[in-house]
C-alpha cells in the first residue's frame, strides 16, 4: 500500500503533518477526513513525480548520516529482534521519526516492503541513505532468515567505525586549530604590527640588524603579493582536485600517501580495520567471499588498496585462497593475511577477520593518540619561536637605539 505525507488541519486550528497507508491520494483525504482532520497537503512519499517528497531538494544532505543511520539500525534490530514484524517494526520507527525527512524515508520503504518488495530491495531504491554494503547485508539476513542478528551486527559495525572516526578527528582537532590560529597571528603580526614599529626606524640613516631587515622584506611580501600567493593556493588545491579526478592520477597520488612516515601508516591501518570489519560482517550473514570481497572492496577510501583488493579478488576467484591472496599484497598490513589464514584454517573465517579488524583499529587509534601527543607541544614551541623571532626583529632596532643615544 502506498505511503502519503499530508498536512492538515485538527479541530482546534492547529497544524498536523505525518504519514498515512492509502490506495490512492483520493483514499488519503478520505482516511483524513475520518479522523477529523481537514487535508491540506496530500502528496506520495515516493516515486518519480515531480511531488515525490524524496525527489526534492529538502535542505540538501543525506537524510541518514552515520551516526543517525547507526541508531536507526539498533532500534530496527531490537523491534525485529522482539518479534515484531517488519512492518510494524517500520510502522513504529516512521511514528518515532522526530525529523519529517526521516519520516518519509521509513514510510517509503514500508510502502515498498507493504507492496510485497524484500527490504533489501527497497532500500537498495535509496543508494544515497544505504550503501551497497549495508543492502547487501540486510539481502543476506532477509535470506537467512535471521534480519534480527544481522541487523545487530551491522548495527555493532556502524558504531564501531563512528566511534573510530570520532577519535581521530578529536586527535587531529586540536593541532589544526592551533596550526591555524597560529598561521593567522603570524600572518597579522608580520603585515601590520612589523610595519607600524619599524617605520620608527626605517628613517634613522643607521643600518638596521638583519633580523629587522628580513622580517621587513617578508612583511612588503605578505602585504604586496599575500593576495596573488592566497590565490595561486587556491587554484593549485582546485587543480589538485580536478587532477585527482582522473584514476591513474589519483592510484599514484593515494600509493604515495601510503608510503608517507606516519600519516601513511595510520591510512593503512584504517583502511584495511575497515576492509577486514567489513568482510567479517559480509561472510559472517552469509554473503558468498566474492561478493562479500568485492563490497569490501568498494568500502575502501584509498583506491591503492582498492585496486590490491581487487586484484586478490580476482585470485580468489582463480581458486587461491584468501589469506594468500591478501599476502602478496603489500599495502594490506601482514596481521591481516595472518587472522585470514587461521579462520581458513579452523573454519571460523569471519570470527578472525573480526578479530583482525579489532587489533588494527586499535592500533590505529594508538598511533592517533601518539602522534597528537607529539603534535601538541611541537605547535606551541614552533609557534612561541615565529613569535620570538618577530619579537627579536622590533626589539634589536629598540636596543641599538639606546645605545646610540648613550
Amino acid at each position: 500500500m502506498p505511503a502519503y505525507t499530508f498536512e492538515a488541519l485538527q479541530a482546534d486550528g492547529k497544524t498536523r503533518k505525518g504519514v498515512i497507508d492509502a490506495d490512492s491520494v483520493k483514499a488519503a483525504r478520505a482516511l483524513l477526513r475520518g479522523q477529523a482532520l481537514v487535508p491540506m497537503r496530500v502528496e506520495p512519499v515516493a516515486g518519480d513525480g515531480a511531488g515525490s517528497v524524496l525527489t526534492r531538494p529538502i535542505g540538501g544532505g543525506r537524510v541518514l548520516n552515520g551516526t543517525r543511520l547507526a541508531i536507526w539500525t539498533r532500534q530496527l534490530a531490537g523491534l525485529i529482534t522482539s518479534g515484531l514484524p517488519l512492518e510494524r517494526s517500520l510502522t513504529a520507527l516512521a511514528d518515532e521519526a522526530e525529523d519529517e525527512r526521516q519520516r518519509n524515508l521509513i514510510a517509503s520503504l514500508r510502502a515498498e516492503v507493504n507492496a510485497g518488495s524484500p527490504l533489501a530491495r527497497a532500500m537498495a531504491q535509496h543508494p544515497r541513505e544505504f550503501s551497497a554494503v549495508y543492502t547487501a547485508v540486510i539481502g543476506a539476513g532477509e535470506q537467512g532468515g535471521n534480519l534480527g542478528l544481522v541487523l545487530e551486527r551491522l548495527a555493532d559495525d556502524l558504531e564501531d567505525r563512528q566511534a573510530l572516526k570520532a577519535k581521530l578527528f578529536g586527535a587531529a582537532l586540536y593541532p589544526a586549530i592551533v596550526t591555524l590560529l597560529s598561521i593567522v597571528i603570524v600572518v597579522f603580526l608580520v603585515s601590520y604590527v612589523v610595519p607600524q614599529v619599524a617605520t620608527v626606524f626605517t628613517g634613522s640613516k643607521r643600518a638596521l640588524p638583519w633580523l629587522t631587515v628580513a622580517m621587513l622584506a617578508l612583511s612588503d611580501f605578505v602585504r604586496h603579493y599575500g593576495a596573488w600567493l592566497l590565490g595561486a593556493l587556491a587554484l593549485l588545491v582546485i587543480g589538485g582536485r580536478l587532477a585527482l579526478r582522473h584514476p591513474a592520477t589519483r592510484q599514484a597520488f593515494d600509493a604515495l600517501w601510503l608510503r608517507l612516515p606516519l600519516i601513511g601508516r595510520l591510512a593503512r591501518g584504517y583502511n584495511a580495520a575497515r576492509f577486514g570489519a567489513t568482510l567479517a560482517m559480509l561472510a559472517g550473514a552469509g554473503v558468498p567471499i566474492l561478493r562479500a570481497l568485492q563490497a569490501a572492496a568498494e568500502t575502501l577510501n584509498n583506491t591503492a588498496m582498492r585496486a590490491d583488493a581487487e586484484d586478490a579478488l580476482v585470485m580468489v576467484r582463480e581458486g587461491a585462497p584468501l589469506a594468500s591472496a591478501l599476502a602478496q599484497k603489500k599495502r594490506f598490513p601482514g596481521l591481516l593475511a595472518m587472522f585470514a589464514r587461521l579462520g581458513e584454517q579452523t573454519g571460523q573465517l569471519p570470527l578472525m577477520l573480526q578479530r583482525a579488524a579489532g587489533q588494527l583499529s586499535a592500533e590505529v587509534q594508538r598511533r592517533a593518540l601518539q602522534l597528537a601527543t607529539v603534535l601538541e607541544p611541537l605547535l606551541i614551541v614552533v609557534m612561541g619561536l615565529v613569535v620570538m623571532l618577530i619579537v627579536l626583529a622590533v626589539m634589536l632596532p629598540i636596543i641599538q637605539l639606546n645605545q646610540w643615544v648613550k
